[in-house]
């Protein structure tokens, strides 16, 4: 439910984040840290989250959401389907896997809607 171009926008638009290629994949990073990869084949994101959100988010379907397999996985990075994703759910993971890489004072500077 989420395209490539929206999810894009979506993680560009945090401060100082920027779009660059991470082997077969394209990253979006802040200060050099990734925070979120892209599978345009896959139509798959990964977002790097603490634990605790990690198991928030997967607790809403499998299916759709799911830790990245082996130790990347159980250090907080998750799978995410595009095309399985509402916008708003995919934009709030976004933020706290941003949240999770950036300076504090960097991170400090959004402020999260409730819409």
């Amino acid at each position: 439910m989420v395209n490539i171009e929206t999810f894009k926008t979506i993680a560009l638009s945090f401060p100082e984040a920027v779009e660059l290629p991470h082997f077969d994949l394209t990253s979006f990073r802040v200060k050099k840290k990734i925070f979120a990869t892209l599978s345009e084949e896959k139509q798959r994101v990964m977002l790097k989250l603490s634990l605790v959100d990690q198991s928030v988010f997967c607790s809403f379907d499998k299916a759709v959401i799911y830790p990245v397999a082996g130790v990347w996985g159980k250090k907080g990075c998750t799978y995410f389907e595009l095309k399985k994703i509402k916008k708003e759910m995919l934009k709030d993971a976004l933020t706290q896997a941003y949240c999770v890489v950036a300076p504090k004072q960097l991170a400090g500077k959004l402020k999260i809607k409730n819409d």
